[in-house]
């Protein structure tokens, strides 16, 4: 049979890229502040898990770009051979780093990790290779979590099916359905972060009763929290592409990074777990803040030193996101055998993991994703120009 003709990608919004690495670096430094904050309303970047939200709002936008108008010549199988070549490299090099790194995360605070044999973590990685989520029962490392070896791939299990609804149903609908979808998912969001909890499905949360925290836990009421988290961010960028709705301001690239940053690290409102005010907060960036965000970084252009940092950020951002938790993991653990030591000592070592993080991820990047993405593609498809 012969191969299927590759469409050549189309020119990338480069200020999202930029943004999409901006995030994705505050990630690693709120996980490396969940050592010693958790995720309580002390964590210095108060509200770094917003970060996922806003990557599926940008995630939205960029497949609504990317083959809104690729549909007459492309094939629904192509497309889930297109994303599975940008996304299932680095879900499998994150795993393989988790492995790596697992025993050396033992600590009280995974208290399963000492009594894992090996061959039983090697299949818990084969089954994240293949995005296989976990029940609470198969839990090798105490948090319950879809993937218990690599806790950040939980995102990913929704992005697919992101894309698979995407693909099957509602790149079908008209503007004007598409606009009521996104808005009936606008009252999903409302319904979790103001706790309405229609349905009397959500059960009480540590972390906070009003909040989007969660999703990644094969329980009916996290299943819940996920779908709510993808939902309305994911469609908000489809629609904010099919509409044409782009913002154009200057020195868009600096203003749109200052806003992420600001809207991740703004303090725990009221500062306590309950406060109501907080799920407002959340429910303003999400339904507000962050389309704006997308809409402007769209509109706008970057040139020079600037373009080549987006470029720089938008490359090296999945790939930190998806494996920089194997580090997380190690350094709960040294945290916690550590305690007496000095803050300065501490301050080094989330430094250093930092560093770590991004040269781990620069070095899967460049010599294994993409050129196992490029391999796969000559595989898969015939080249086609534009």
């Amino acid at each position: 049979m012969s191969q299927q003709t590759y469409l050549a990608s189309k020119p990338r919004y480069e200020i999202l890229d930029g943004l999409r690495g901006v995030a994705a670096l505050l990630v690693i430094g709120y996980h490396l502040f969940e050592s010693y904050y958790g995720g309580g309303p002390n964590q210095p970047i108060n509200h770094g898990y917003l970060a996922v939200d806003f990557f599926f709002a940008l995630s939205g936008f960029v497949i609504g770009y990317a083959y809104d108008d690729r549909w007459d010549r492309m094939t629904t199988w192509q497309f889930f051979k297109r994303r599975l070549i940008r996304l299932h490299p680095m879900i499998i090099a994150g795993s393989v780093t988790a492995v790596l790194l697992y025993y050396f995360s033992d600590c009280s605070t995974f208290p399963l990790v000492n009594q894992m044999p090996w061959w039983q973590l090697t299949g818990m990685m084969l089954l994240g290779m293949l995005m296989i989520p976990v029940s609470p029962g198969m839990d090798v490392r105490g948090w319950q979590e879809f993937y218990p070896l690599n806790g950040p791939q939980w995102s990913l299990l929704w992005e697919y099916l992101a894309n698979i609804l995407y693909a099957l149903f509602i790149r079908r609908f008209s503007k004007v359905v598409l606009a009521v979808f996104v808005a009936l998912s606008a009252l999903l969001t409302l319904n979790l972060t103001l706790n309405i909890d229609v349905g009397g499905i959500l059960e009480p949360r540590d972390w906070g009763k009003y909040t989007v925290v969660g999703g990644w836990s094969m329980t009916a009421d996290q299943e819940l929290i996920g779908l709510t988290r993808l939902l309305y961010p994911f469609f908000c960028g489809l629609l904010i592409s099919r509409m044409g709705w782009l913002t154009k301001v200057r020195n868009g690239f600096w203003w749109t990074s200052l806003m992420v940053v600001v809207a991740l690290c703004v303090p725990h409102l009221d500062g306590h777990e309950q406060a109501l005010s907080n799920g407002i907060y959340q429910a303003v960036c999400i339904l507000v803040v962050f389309p704006l965000i997308v809409s402007m970084g769209a509109g706008s252009t970057v040139t020079g030193r600037s373009a080549r940092l987006c470029r720089w950020l938008g490359q090296i951002s999945y790939p930190v996101y998806i494996t920089h938790y194997a580090f997380i993991y190690m350094q709960m653990s040294w945290a916690e055998r550590h305690k007496d030591l000095p803050t300065s000592t501490h301050i080094f070592v989330a430094v250093c993991l930092f560093i770590l993080s991004i040269l781990t991820a620069q070095a899967w990047l460049k010599l294994y994703d993409e050129p196992v993405r490029e391999w796969l593609r000559r595989k898969l498809f015939k080249r086609q120009a534009r």
